[in-house]
């Protein structure tokens, strides 16, 4: 095992009864870069973070985190990481100030004062640090939870869905911190719902299926798996069907119609379709065009595309780690 990986499993597993919620766990994070873990419900992503962060023990398998045995030296390893799970860990009774300082001495950082009002300044919660937390706006308990995993300030930060239920100018404000995190050298495991988040944040991303990796690769080597997007818009209701007909024998998938704007789509398994082809396999077969092109995919669509999409167990993770 190399100490350039911050991460690094080697067949993880772990069972909940008659569920297997991991399969053989490998996962190898670069120090210093964002990972994004991707995947369906139930496909394992709590689960590992928990293993990982030594909340639970694994079945079988090995890992180390920061350099240290995640089995054997499960201190070491909590000393060197930070966790911001699902829910909140912060006292809405205290202010931001208490949870701060509070969470600071409890990790036993010298000058817990001055480094809680450090992280309220970093945060921009400075001006609602003296008031009671249950006062406090959703993003900013979240972006306070995420200062508190802060405080001893961790090689190794664990985001477990981050952003869930956050407006869009909370998500950019924990979305400009992670960037920060990386550009000052800690390496971020970031699970997430929101495919545009690891499309933005991750330096590299692992698919999740059935409790092990599908697929591994940069958001832009996983696009380039699954070709482009193309889509044919008709004039009238009677060419979707012949257009849907030219995409699917070009694409190798079944399109998507939309009745709506007289449109169908479908994602091109072919990574060489240029939309030229496109145009002249639908002129060839006299579907009456109003508009066509050939875009990038997105990573909802290599997730479909490479996972299916299907949960793991029907069982969910939070019931899991219940």
């Amino acid at each position: 095992m190399t100490s350039t990986y911050a991460v690094l499993s080697e067949g993880l597993e772990k069972r909940f009864g008659e569920v297997r919620a991991l399969r053989g766990l490998d996962l190898a994070v670069a120090e210093g870069t964002v990972c994004g873990l991707l995947g369906a419900n139930g496909a394992g992503k709590t689960t590992a973070v928990r293993l990982l962060t030594t909340l639970l023990r694994p079945d079988a398998g090995s890992a180390r985190i920061a350099g240290h045995d995640l089995v054997r030296e499960a201190a070491a390893v909590r000393r060197r990481i930070g966790v911001t799970g699902q829910d909140a860990s912060v006292d809405g009774d205290l202010t931001g100030r208490q949870n701060l300082r509070l969470f600071a001495r409890l990790h036993r950082v010298r000058d817990a004062a001055d480094r809680a009002g450090e992280l309220l300044e970093r945060f921009g919660l400075a001006g609602a640090a003296d008031r009671p937390v249950s006062t406090w706006s959703g993003g900013m308990r979240r972006r306070l939870d995420l200062a508190a995993s802060l405080v001893r300030r961790p090689d190794v930060l664990f985001l477990d869905e981050p952003t869930t239920g956050l407006d869009p100018v909370s998500r950019n404000r924990i979305w400009e911190a992670v960037r920060a995190l990386r550009a000052e050298g800690t390496t971020v495991l970031l699970t997430t719902q929101y495919l545009e988040e690891a499309d933005r944040l991750a330096d590299d991303i692992v698919l999740m299926d059935r409790g092990r990796v599908a697929r591994t690769g940069s958001p832009a080597e996983l696009k380039a798996l699954v070709g482009a997007r193309a889509e044919a818009v008709v004039t009238h209701p009677a060419a979707l069907a012949p257009a849907a007909a030219v995409l699917d024998r070009l694409t190798g998938a079944e399109p998507v119609l939309d009745h709506e704007r007289l449109a169908a789509g479908a994602v091109s398994t072919d990574p060489t379709l240029t939309l030229p082809r496109l145009v002249r396999a639908l002129d060839a077969a006299g579907v009456p065009l109003a508009d066509a092109s050939l875009s990038p995919p997105t990573l909802d669509d290599v997730f479909l595309r490479l996972t299916g999409a299907t949960g793991a167990t029907g069982a969910t993770e939070k019931e899991f780690a219940a």
